[in-house]
């Protein structure tokens, strides 16, 4: 079996000169590596690694926001015969410090960063650095001047399938991070089943910006591109965003929910919906509309669309539909290196995360927990055999903690987590999830939550969207929200069973984030947090007697 080493060698021999990585610099400029020229920066970088002399395997960290020397320096680790472990670029210093010690990294990588100061005290003082470059100022042996100065290592180093390649510790909506341990045959083998799927083509583009510290991004660009040899454009900020996607123009695109919501709202404050709505209903005009929207967005030359790590409001696929992207929904984890579920081109069924691919299995248990068997299954967690116990059946299968159900086609519907079921003072329980995808189809609403464990009934925590944010300033803007959200929860509750209707809409003008801590560096409610920080409020709410409550 091939090793993502083995495919980039292919095509440093195949494609020498052929654009890989293209790389922003700021201020306008523009790096952009051929094969010949990223292959050959790993492999000096590969050989300085080998000259420390470090036991092999080691643990070697990376630290940085997504850039191509993070490609890079994964490659290197894995020339020189060590195993990487990446860090989300949006740690605490106790996080940080955390993974360090425990999957006793001997080196770190820092790269691309925002917010160093803060972070950097979770560095142990001991550890040796290398840092990359577009880092802060920061002490460490400079990338470039390793490069400069370190003859590459020749020949084709090479690594057994399965080895263990990589330490990924999962982000975690509550509790302690666990190091999930994946290999050079699980990661490729992930890839290889979605690239029959979809046909991923040499001539593909995609834009990197979602976490490289994460399993998905991993799997669906850094292995993508190893394996496929398609080109990567990096994303350089918040900011530059939509800019970089009109430069990338990505054939293969894939997001979150929560940036396919956001893209939706910066159409919607150039052309209000109603607009929109009526030049969309006009034959001739139709067409161009759509193509300018995706042209607007750097979306038009998308050949597959697609959405992950939540689910997405079926209003929202059927308004991407609408404009001529079909959004197939997926469905994986870190433990499976995302290589479970995904919806087909023509087979899409709202609020369904998709068939099985070819080398995957499903089933669902009398608890109604999906359970998984795939190539992409994780080797365990590092240093915690009770735990893998947990989650992985002496026959392979995975346990996914979600509640799910199957169709007549085998398409998964994901109906919310073993674990985030809460039990109301009725005795009744409650899954968050499917009530948390109907107020969000609400085009003024971001992000909801619903809570209320032992209460009476439960509620729905909800965020304003950034145009809903500057209505609601005014006087007048904040009462017709109002009304607009009392008309919205009353057509929620009435699609619910009695138990589940939402006794009160709390309303947030302040957006959850990574940096305040509601949100994981996957963008994935942290519920704890959020509860947590309301909690001191639910009473007063509960008392007002009223359908919608200001935060």
């Amino acid at each position: 079996m091939k090793t993502q080493l083995d495919y980039a060698y292919g095509w440093e021999r195949s494609r020498p000169d052929a654009r890989w990585l293209v790389q922003p610099m700021g201020g306008g400029r523009i790096r952009a590596f051929t094969w010949r020229e990223g292959l050959d920066e790993a492999r000096r970088m590969a050989a300085y690694l080998a000259s420390l002399e470090l036991p092999r395997p080691s643990q070697i960290a990376i630290f940085a926001k997504n850039n191509a020397w993070w490609i890079l320096a994964d490659l290197a680790i894995w020339m020189s015969g060590h195993v990487s472990v990446p860090l989300y670029p949006t740690l605490t210093a106790e996080t940080i410090r955390q993974i360090l010690e425990h999957s006793e990294s001997r080196l770190i990588f820092i790269g691309k960063l925002d917010g160093l100061p803060a972070m950097e005290p979770g560095i142990p003082d001991t550890l040796p650095r290398i840092v990359m470059p577009l880092a802060p100022a920061t002490r460490g042996e400079p990338w470039a001047d390793i490069v400069a100065r370190t003859a590459p290592v020749e020949g084709q180093p090479s690594r057994q399938p399965d080895e263990l390649a990589t330490i990924i510790y999962t982000s975690g909506s509550t509790g302690v991070p666990k190091g999930v341990m994946h290999s050079f045959r699980t990661m490729t083998a992930a890839y290889e089943a979605l690239m029959q799927t979809l046909e991923v083509r040499v001539e593909d583009r995609m834009l990197s910006y979602l976490p490289l510290a994460h399993a998905f991004e991993r799997w669906i660009l850094e292995t993508g591109t190893l394996v496929a040899g398609f080109e990567v454009f990096f994303a350089e900020s918040l900011e530059t965003f939509v800019d970089d996607l009109r430069r990338a123009r990505p054939t293969l695109f894939v997001s979150v929910p929560r940036l396919w919501q956001k893209f939706q709202s910066g159409v919607f404050e150039k052309v209000p919906p109603d607009k929109l709505e009526r030049l969309l209903r006009i034959p001739i005009l139709s067409y161009f509309v759509k193509r300018k929207i995706l042209r607007g967005l750097g979306l038009d030359a998308v050949r597959f669309a697609g959405s992950g790590s939540a689910p997405i409001a079926p209003e929202l696929l059927a308004w991407y539909r609408r404009l001529g992207l079909e959004l197939l929904e997926g469905y994986g984890m870190t433990e499976n290196f995302s290589l479970s579920h995904a919806s087909r081109p023509g087979e899409v069924r709202v609020g369904y995360v998709g068939r099985p691919y070819d080398v995957c299995e499903q089933r669902i248990t009398e608890e109604g927990e999906v359970l998984v068997r795939s190539p992409g299954t994780m080797l365990g967690y590092f240093k915690a055999p009770e735990l893998t116990a947990e989650v992985l059946t002496p026959d392979g299968w995975l346990r996914t903690g979600d509640r799910g159900e199957i169709d007549e086609m085998g398409r998964l519907r994901i109906t919310g987590r073993v674990k985030e079921l809460f039990k109301t003072s009725k005795g009744k329980y409650v899954a968050p999830a499917p009530i948390e995808n109907r107020l969000l189809e609400h085009p003024d609403l971001e992000q909801a939550c619903v809570s209320g464990h032992g209460r009476p009934q439960p509620f729905g925590l909800v965020v304003l969207a950034p145009a809903a944010r500057s209505r609601a300033k005014a006087q007048d803007g904040r009462e017709r929200l109002q009304a607009a959200l009392r008309e919205h929860l009353a057509a929620v509750n009435g699609a619910l069973d009695p138990h589940e209707q939402l006794e009160f809409l709390a309303v947030s003008t302040d957006e959850w984030t990574i940096e305040n801590g509601m949100l994981t560096p996957t963008l994935k409610l942290r519920r704890a947090a959020i509860e947590e920080r309301y909690a001191p409020r639910v009473d007063e709410w509960y008392a007002a007697g009223q359908p919608i409550v200001w935060v």
